[in-house]
């Protein structure tokens, strides 16, 4: 008779497959926003084809634009399924009254329930509103149905306002919203590099301050329109500057892409310490082409690099 031999069980150890790089990022991109300035009807009518039903789409307030025409852009967006968030540059304003009247087009005509509220870039006001903590302070965003407003950060710092200002103005204002019932999100100015973005999340965090914050970065655009921009809003950025972080700007024909930063920022928010922070991309290179690479990133339809970055997969 032949004797079973008695096996102990032996434990298997079932080889998994490697976790994929390219999730972190593509996660993280997923519940992205957009800045436009001057969004036409069939740009709107684009744009709605290539972003989530829902995404937040902002709308710049810039010198010599009429707020007539973003409640237009705002309506366009609302009708497409895009949840319109019209910027209110509060100095441009003579008075409470006529914010009031464009806040009450905004709410019949397009439905919106969110703003960015900011003093704005006039130097001399219109009349005697001097900063967006008057406004959230007053009343009238609750009174015309706005329920959460977004408020400015400045990573970088700003040309003209020092930076303990900056702090005291954006502690006076989440506290204004609080006292009147208005939710807040931070949306911060663009920026070029994770560092500082990084060190100013963490002082803000460590002031107490747990609003979700929407992390400003240039869509793919070219590099002499990012330089304009970057000038004009007060960035602190040179050629010189942006050429040494190769892993940001990726000379393709002419264009610069965020996947460095992109990747950079994924990475420093899977230990959970940055809190709840999400992308705000403006889209200097036109809002199709920004919602695209987005879009694609958000797909995971890239491949990593060495250099730190990403490149974007063809579809397929």
């Amino acid at each position: 008779m032949i004797e079973l031999e008695r096996i102990s069980p032996v434990l298997r150890t079932v080889p998994r497959a490697p976790a994929d790089p390219a999730a972190p990022i593509a996660e993280f991109v997923r519940g992205f926003s957009l800045e436009v300035t001057r969004p036409s009807p069939a740009d709107i009518a684009t744009l709605a084809g290539l972003v989530p039903a829902g995404t937040h789409v902002y709308i710049s307030a810039v010198p010599g634009k009429s707020p007539l025409d973003d409640i237009a852009s705002a309506a366009a967006l609302r009708a497409h399924g895009l949840e319109p968030v019209p910027h209110l540059a509060v100095r441009n304003y003579p008075t409470i009254e006529a914010l009031d009247e464009v806040l009450a087009r905004f709410a019949d005509e397009a439905g919106v329930r969110r703003a960015l509220v900011i003093a704005g870039d006039r130097d001399k006001p219109a009349g005697s509103l001097r900063g967006a903590v008057e406004a959230i302070d007053g009343g009238v965003l609750r009174r015309r149905g706005i329920v959460e407003i977004g408020i400015a950060g400045y990573p970088d710092g700003h040309p003209r306002i020092p930076t303990l200002e900056l702090e005291r103005a954006l502690a006076a204002k989440v506290e204004a919203a609080a006292q009147t019932g208005l939710a807040v999100t931070i949306v911060t100015q663009f920026g070029f590099e994770a560092a500082p973005i990084l060190a100013w999340i963490a002082r803000l965090r460590a002031f107490g301050i747990e609003h979700p914050v929407r992390i400003g970065l240039p869509g793919p655009t070219s590099l002499a329109t990012l330089l304009r921009y970057a000038q004009r809003c007060g960035v602190k950025a040179s050629a010189q500057g942006l050429a040494r972080h190769s892993g940001l700007v990726r000379q393709m024909f002419g264009m610069s892409m965020p996947d460095a930063l992109v990747r950079s920022l994924a990475e420093a928010r899977t230990d959970g310490r940055l809190g709840d922070v999400a992308l705000h991309f403006f889209s200097f290179g036109g809002a199709a082409a920004t919602a695209r690479w987005v879009g694609a990133v958000a797909d995971g339809r890239i491949a990593l690099n060495r250099d730190g970055g990403f490149k974007v997969l063809p579809p397929g």
